[in-house]
């Protein structure tokens, strides 16, 4: 089974850089895509019924801003949210199942300058790994994906020292991500790859990503006794059309 996961920043502005063609070209079981900006009326055919896909849309309530959506070959066997308000007002996160494979495709919340939003962003993770741990204890292989909003390590952002008070690296953020991987939970990207300067986010300003002066912050995890069914866990940083690249995992 291979899964894909892209932060697209806007499905729409996507679109225009050759997002439809890149998914054909991946042959991808499931796509998931952060970040939409849109709802169903502002989508072409061709986005929201692709062929050899159909798609699933979790729009948030304000318009142009954050959502989730799928894209698979076969219809999941149960689609839901969070079923919290709070989260499913802003489409944060859709819980889509496949036989045994439980997917979690999900757009974290930024914490904003001055941690404004760290509380809720900590309650949004409380969630995900509450429904990720049912789901687990269950017997199924949960697959939890999508912007984190966080580079969990210091070999995940090019300049960890002066971002140590910057949205995506506070401390908390980084103790919760630590909290959520000690609890059960396997970043697959780190089970083959162990290197710095792997990452999945550049600003577009000053040239980052041509200097790669970037972060990580979309993952693949799955719980750990899933993890020995992980053939492959990829960055494909190749591949332009958003400020973050594509990650892609494949399951046996």
């Amino acid at each position: 089974m291979k899964i894909i996961s892209w932060n697209v920043n806007g499905v729409r502005a996507a679109h225009k850089k050759g997002l439809m063609d890149f998914m054909a070209s991946s042959d991808a079981d499931v796509f998931c895509i952060q970040e939409t900006k849109a709802h169903l009326e502002q989508l072409t055919k061709e986005i929201f019924a692709p062929e050899g896909y159909e798609s699933w849309w979790h729009s948030a309530e304000r318009r142009g801003y954050s959502g989730t959506a799928i894209w698979a070959k076969r219809q999941p066997d149960s689609l839901e949210t969070l079923g919290v308000k709070e989260f499913d007002n802003e489409g944060r996160m859709q819980v889509a199942l496949f036989g045994d494979v439980a997917i979690l495709n999900g757009y974290f919340p930024n914490s904003q300058a001055e941690g404004a939003r760290l509380d809720y962003k900590l309650k949004f993770n409380a969630a995900v790994k509450k429904r990720a741990d049912t789901l687990a204890t269950a017997g199924k292989t949960v697959v939890v994906t999508g912007d984190f909003n966080v580079s969990h390590k210091p070999i995940d952002l090019a300049r960890p020292k002066a971002n140590e008070k910057n949205p995506g690296y506070l401390p908390e953020e980084r103790a919760w991500m630590d909290s959520f991987i000690d609890g059960g939970w396997t970043d697959t990207f780190r089970m083959f790859e162990t290197g710095p300067e792997q990452y999945t986010w550049w600003s577009y300003r000053m040239n980052a990503r041509a200097r790669n002066v970037g972060w990580r912050l979309d993952y693949f995890c799955v719980n750990d006794d899933a993890a020995e069914r992980v053939t492959s866990s990829k960055i494909l940083p190749e591949i332009t059309g958003s400020d973050h690249c594509p990650v892609v995992l494949e399951l046996n």
